[in-house]
């Protein structure tokens, strides 16, 4: 990290700009409306929280696919629970007006209401600033480099919390040791973290060892284009296929998201996820007891920017563009090829 070339990051909300993809259309039916907005330096949820107040119903009941920066000009869509009473929902972009910082864009109604995770992805628009002129082919080499054969797909800091010790506080809270949050929702969040931290820490050994972009028999891989998960096979023609196919960045190996309901890797990436569980958390017997906060999932040990552009015509201005699939971080693929400095931490909102 430290011989990375430095670039200035989010030096003003136009300089990250951010638009969701949708996993599925609006029916133009049902109860709930979905709305589409612009917001500018504001979190989801203050922005969620102005448009309820305007229509009169609970933010509570208000669903969003992802949770979009502060410091940014992004744009997705939140649904919101309406009666059909209330009206067609094109009347809705009059009654919202012109919001600070806020501009609804569409709504049409839906038959339920929009849940975390219904997303296909996000759109990026990114300006690095102040990237000595000498680096410059190094980040568009490393960025096409990523493009091709995928990177790290770690979570980082980002998901640790302001001061970076919520993997820290979960543990102390899940031993007895220290007071949790009497929030449910905080609760889930505050483990999400030390999921997320287990998970950075097995990336972490599979990038070291070089085995990241590769699959190993026992491995659960997951197919790109399907989402679909299989066993790598311990050997044979089946494991060969599996090893060129990732080679083609047609799958990737997974890593964990412990929880009692996860599905667990065979042989040699089996044995190294329970070491990590055992050492950093404790036996995983004691994840059936904390299932409520979350039950564990897999994540691709590799992500793999889509449609990336680079202009880097503007001397001390690199504009960069991609698209992740959903849970992948921009922060990942940019700090990969470069050392981003920035706004303080926590401005994700």
């Amino acid at each position: 990290m430290d011989g990375l070339p430095v670039a200035i990051f989010k030096a003003s909300p136009d300089d990250f700009l951010v638009e969701e993809l949708p996993a599925y259309p609006a029916s133009g039916r049902g109860e709930h409306v979905f709305l589409t907005f612009e917001k500018r330096d504001r979190t989801t949820e203050d922005a969620v929280r102005a448009i309820a107040a305007v229509l009169g119903v609970d933010a509570r009941g208000v669903g969003v696919a992802g949770q979009k920066d502060k410091v940014a000009v992004t744009t997705q869509t939140a649904s919101f629970p309406l009666p059909i009473a209330r009206g067609e929902p094109e009347g809705l972009l009059a009654e919202l007006g012109e919001l600070p910082g806020i501009r609804v864009l569409a709504a049409k109604r839906h038959d339920h209401k929009l849940k975390p995770g219904h997303l296909a992805g996000n759109r990026f628009r990114i300006v690095l600033r102040d990237l000595a002129p000498e680096h410059v082919a190094a980040v568009r080499a490393g960025l096409e480099d990523g493009a091709r054969r995928g990177l790290p797909n770690a979570y980082g800091p980002q998901r640790y919390g302001r001061d970076g010790d919520n993997p820290e506080r979960a543990l102390a809270w899940l031993a007895g040791k220290a007071p949790g949050p009497r929030d449910k929702r905080e609760q889930r969040f505050l483990f999400s973290s030390l999921q997320s931290h287990l998970f950075d820490r097995v990336l972490a050994l599979r990038v070291e060892a070089g085995t990241h972009r590769t699959v190993l028999p026992g491995d659960l891989a997951r197919k790109h284009e399907t989402g679909g998960m299989f066993l790598v096979p311990e050997g044979g023609d089946e494991l060969a296929d599996a090893v060129a196919r990732a080679e083609r960045v047609e799958l990737s190996a997974t890593g964990p998201m412990f929880g009692a309901a996860m599905r667990w890797p065979e042989g040699e990436p089996g044995a190294l996820e329970r070491r990590v569980l055992e050492e950093g958390f404790g036996a995983e017997e004691r994840l059936h007891a904390f299932s409520h906060l979350g039950e564990g999932t897999r994540r691709p040990l590799r992500l793999v920017p889509a449609e990336l552009t680079v202009d880097d015509t503007t001397p001390g201005r690199l504009g960069v563009g991609f698209v992740l699939p959903k849970g992948g971080y921009a922060t990942t693929v940019l700090g990969a090829v470069c050392r981003l400095v920035g706004p303080k931490k926590g401005d994700l909102g």
